[in-house]
């Protein structure tokens, strides 16, 4: 006997809710990404979940598969922004060439490369902010300060200075590339290319010999030349 029902498979589906992009779509890295845009457009006190998770489309339950509490976000952004500006950023200066003057050559150039350049100094100077008053992000700006100065004496020791002069010449050249980043309005493009290369014959050009010292050198010679 036909029934007098629709059959199921005729009957009209109801149209699925939308589903949440929780944590089948959102990774951790797109919390971290998300928490940087905020931190270099509107400061620390922004990041926070409620203002993330609006940003993203989800609720504030979804920052919870992948972090604690907004501590343990600050702490991966931190450690993001050490990994791609001062670990990976390394290893590629390394890897790029093999020649110590090459190498110191490419760190002078590095505030001019454009819009990665322009990118990485607004981060920068957006967490040197924040490390102001944040014993954490100090820790963190302290480190890579480190690193980079550390990396930089090495190419220095390589062209054959001696140790204490060698990060005497890195901790300078630091300063300027820092400079030179986070001050990218001061000059037009033939004013920052002439402080380039001023800078690049300045950091590799031996210091003179105190008079003192000088005098000293000189009668040795002549005390050598007349036995």
């Amino acid at each position: 006997m036909p029934s007098s029902a629709t059959p199921p498979a005729a009957r009209r589906a109801k149209p699925a809710a939308p589903a949440e992009p929780g944590r089948a779509t959102l990774t951790p890295d797109t919390w971290i990404e998300a928490a940087t845009a905020v931190l270099v457009d509107e400061g620390i006190d922004h990041v926070r979940v409620d203002v993330l998770a609006g940003q993203l489309g989800v609720t504030r339950g979804s920052f919870y598969w992948h972090f604690r509490d907004r501590e343990d976000l600050l702490r991966r952004v931190l450690q993001a922004w050490h990994d791609q500006a001062t670990e990976q950023l390394t290893r590629r200066l390394e890897s790029a060439r093999d020649d110590a003057q090459a190498q110191l050559a490419d760190v002078i150039s590095l505030p001019f490369r454009g819009r990665a350049a322009t990118r990485a100094a607004r981060i920068e100077l957006a967490i040197r902010a924040w490390a102001r008053r944040d014993a954490m992000a100090r820790r963190a700006v302290d480190e890579a300060d480190a690193s980079r100065i550390a990396y930089i004496a090495q190419i220095f020791s390589s062209l054959g200075f001696a140790p204490l002069e060698a990060r005497s010449r890195a901790f300078l050249l630091y300063a300027y590339v820092v400079g030179e980043s986070l001050m990218a309005t001061q000059g037009g493009a033939s004013q920052k290319e002439e402080r380039r290369r001023l800078v690049e014959r300045l950091v590799q050009r031996p210091l003179a010999e105190p008079a003192a010292s000088a005098s000293a050198t000189q009668a040795l010679n002549r005390s050598a030349a007349s036995n």
